[in-house]
């Protein structure tokens, strides 16, 4: 009971149901690329498995790295202060232990993918581990998590094809605007305690309406990068264009929910965009089957 409890603890930390966020798009590169090489979606299943695992020790350790920085932000927060990192449930010294194991385990996985892909791994940790302290000194925290999660689409594309394509590049901005978007509607919950507590965010600096026009911005830009990916790709067509179209009805959803009531954030946020990415990934698979097949 100890132990799963321990494993509760740690779930709730690092939130593992939000790895949705990033493992939609690095499937979507996966298969862009699989196309691209093999005429086919299936990558084989020892990269999926090296993607997978490496997409989920990646993803620990920034969202451990950043409890661990943020801990003493989030005793203060109302909002944050029961998160187990704070309340006593993982201590500094776990908390620790578990980042470090998750960043060897992603630097080892990243060896067995490629050459290039392990020459990226510590890279890509010291900006996954730079988000933590963005907010301390930058309102650009919000686009620096964006780039975090772009990394994702990158590492699906090198560890298939082994190098990096201008098809991917659009694809990993699209995604920075689209979480820097949807993390601009998220932060708005925390205004009051950022400008209180001199915290750079995009809220706190430019008040709440422009905030809702940057996030509204940012999200036309994921859709304008996204048209860029699918024609950059020259192998997707009119199936993933009606995707994208069913992406930007979402985004439009979003946009609504959190402009009629601040209430809805939490909805907006983990509802709207965890089905997002895997609509995306749903209509190019589908037109990648379509035209070339499994």
């Amino acid at each position: 009971m100890v132990v799963l409890q321990k494993i509760k603890n740690f779930n709730e930390l690092v939130m593992f149901e939000h790895t949705i966020f990033s493992a939609a798009f690095i499937l979507v590169s996966m298969v862009v690329a699989s196309l691209q090489v093999r005429s086919g979606v299936w990558v084989g299943l020892p990269t999926l498995l090296l993607c997978a695992l490496a997409l989920i020790s990646a993803r620990n350790f920034a969202m451990g790295f950043n409890r661990l920085m943020d801990r003493d932000i989030d005793a203060l927060n109302p909002r944050t202060a029961r998160r187990p990192s704070v309340d006593g449930r993982v201590g500094f010294g776990a908390l620790s232990l578990f980042c470090v194991i998750n960043a060897v385990v992603f630097v080892i996985v990243s060896y067995y993918i490629n050459p290039l892909a392990f020459a990226l791994s510590l890279p890509f940790l010291v900006i996954l581990g730079g988000y933590s302290f963005m907010k301390r000194f930058s309102s650009l925290a919000h686009l620096v998590l964006g780039v975090s999660l772009g990394l994702a689409p990158v590492a699906g594309c090198i560890a298939v094809l082994g190098s990096l394509e201008l098809w991917c590049v659009a694809l990993s901005v699209a995604v920075m605007f689209w979480v820097a978007g949807f993390d601009l509607l998220y932060s708005l919950q925390d205004v009051e305690f950022d400008t209180k507590h001199k915290l750079y965010s995009i809220p706190s600096r430019f008040g709440v309406r422009n905030t809702l026009y940057i996030s509204r911005i940012f999200h036309l830009c994921a859709m304008v990068f996204w048209g860029v990916f699918i024609y950059q790709t020259q192998i997707l067509g009119a199936i993933s264009y009606v995707g994208l179209g069913v992406c930007g009805a979402m985004l439009l959803y979003e946009q609504y929910l959190v402009h009629k009531d601040f209430l809805n954030i939490p909805k907006a946020f983990f509802a709207t965009n965890g089905y997002l990415g895997f609509v995306f990934f749903t209509f190019v698979s589908i037109d990648g089957v379509w035209h070339y097949g499994v």
